[in-house]
């Protein structure tokens, strides 16, 4: 029955429009939905505040090394029919034991980035209604609001289409070069420098600790891969638009906060953040070039930080969604809503833990951007890291075992990079994990501890289920791994094995066809 309902083509509705985008197209919604305003105004201050003004230069570090990344990964998707999650290409290069480890920690990353982003939220939608109204709220307020609003149009199906990722990029990226231009123009406070590409700054201590705030701002640059269905020429187009993205980010991300560092110069701007992190471009964007651009900032963060919540929400719907149909989590989070067909229980599973985490630490009276943004942003960070670790290490595992293919060699040499690099980042940022947090000893090694724990767990329920349910265990990695599995096997269309290993070098032989 497998064997026969693969080697049917799909139905018409589940096809989708072969060569309708181009790099340019990719490229630019992929950027979208990076939210690069909500990044810089909300996050690049914290990077200032703790790795002082070399800050900048460290997104300049994470493009060099996602780049490489995205070399091994990008050539892998030519041989896996675009599978796009990180939990497909470690299933498939690494096993379904390791897949599934890589599935649970997935949601469990996406999910404290998310919510922890609405300690954000919350305190620039109270600081715009002060500067708007003269009244002030409580940042709670705004972030239970935000997350209901995100519950309701996550349940009815509702998305940010790209028209608005769109509108909302361009409008994004202007608001933030008139910013630059202002800054150069002035010549900033005091002359402009080079201070953040000295090594002194790039010796910071701190630098370390914000690798990781780095590579938080290029989260999904790696979705390009899931458009090759709809791409002209898929294996030129992919590899260009996520290197067109990569780059465009790195660049631009660097250029603004170092024009920010400029706007209050090497001096005073470390004081400045740590002082008021939130307001640290508005106050920029008042001096060099008014208040109106300010207020016009002010709403184009707020549009930008909801969308880009609403953005995330749906995707982590979606991967819980498809990890209970594959047997990993709960079947109840594989429901669909019946007549918005939307992943709804796994969207109200997910905004009942987002309320319930921001309302503890409004209980505990926590710092929303200083205690919410960081503490549980922290882990999330840690165990994308650790993803894209694993995803470069099944990269090299799958060219290994297939060396005949073409461009296996580059591929096997830029994952080996990668991985390598990677691997070096996530340690940096745990060794000096105290300047990131700023928390004691006993909440530093419970964030850290989150991550291996997660994978040990999953590790466990994948042995757990080999043994004891072993038609659920190949499951394990989606339609995708096995669809890729079939097209990579000696006998096309073929299944493979129930309980066999996507990494067993026994289970591949002879799938280098």
């Amino acid at each position: 029955m497998a064997t026969n309902a693969q080697a049917q083509p799909p139905t018409p509705p589940s096809l989708l429009k072969a060569g309708a985008l181009g790099a340019a197209g990719i490229t630019f919604m992929v950027v979208a939905a990076a939210a690069p305003l909500t990044v810089l105004t909300g996050v690049a201050p914290l990077a200032i505040s703790i790795g002082g003004i070399g800050a900048p230069a460290g997104y300049l570090i994470a493009g060099v090394v996602l780049a490489i990344f995205a070399a091994g990964f990008t050539a892998m998707t030519r041989h896996t029919r675009g599978a796009g999650a990180f939990y497909a290409y470690i299933t498939l290069g690494l096993g379904r034991t390791l897949g599934a480890a890589a599935g649970l920690l997935a949601v469990i990353s996406y999910n404290a980035l998310q919510i922890g982003v609405y300690g954000l939220l919350g305190t620039q939608f109270a600081a715009a209604f002060n500067r708007f109204t003269g009244y002030t709220a409580p940042w709670w307020l705004f972030a239970g609001v935000g997350i209901a609003l995100v519950w309701v149009l996550g349940r009815r199906g509702i998305d940010v289409g790209a028209k608005v990722l769109g509108v909302l990029l361009t409008a994004e990226t202007l608001i933030l070069v008139l910013l630059v231009a202002a800054v150069l123009v002035k010549g900033g406070n005091g002359g402009l420098t080079a201070g953040t590409f000295s090594a002194d700054a790039l010796a910071h201590p701190g630098m370390l600790a914000i690798l990781g705030f780095g590579f938080a701002a290029f989260m999904g640059f790696e979705s390009t891969a899931l458009y090759r269905g709809e791409a002209r020429r898929p294996d030129r187009t992919i590899p260009r638009a996520t290197f067109a993205a990569v780059t465009f980010l790195g660049l631009f991300y660097c250029l603004v906060a170092w024009a920010v560092v400029q706007a209050f110069g090497d001096a005073k701007v470390v004081e400045v953040a740590g002082a008021d992190p939130a307001g640290l471009f508005f106050a920029a964007m008042d001096t060099y070039v008014g208040g109106w651009a300010s207020d016009v900032m002010y709403v184009l963060v707020l549009t930008s930080v909801l969308a880009a919540q609403l953005a995330f929400h749906n995707a982590i719907n979606r991967y819980a969604f498809s990890l209970a149909g594959d047997g990993l989590l709960p079947s109840a989070l594989g429901r669909s809503h019946p007549r918005f067909l939307s992943p709804a229980n796994a969207g109200a599973v997910q905004s009942v833990l987002a309320a319930v985490v921001v309302a503890g630490f409004a209980i505990a009276g926590a710092d929303p951007y200083l205690q919410l943004v960081l503490l549980v942003n922290t882990p999330g960070v840690l165990g994308v890291l650790a993803l894209q670790v694993l995803t470069s290490a099944a990269v090299l595992a799958y060219f290994l075992r297939r060396r005949s293919l073409q461009g296996a060699a580059a591929a096997m040499v830029f994952a080996a990079l990668s991985t390598v690099l990677l691997a070096l980042a996530l340690w940096s940022i745990v060794a000096q994990i105290a300047l990131l947090t700023g928390a004691g000893a006993a909440t530093n090694a419970f964030l850290v501890g989150l991550v291996p724990a997660v994978l040990a767990a999953g590790v466990g329920w994948a042995f757990y289920l080999k043994k004891r349910r072993p038609d659920t265990h190949a499951l394990i990695g989606g339609e995708d791994v096995r669809c890729a599995e079939a097209a990579n096997s000696p006998i096309r269309g073929a299944s493979p094995a129930p309980a066999s290993e996507p990494g067993d070098p026994t289970a591949q032989a002879g799938a280098t066809a």
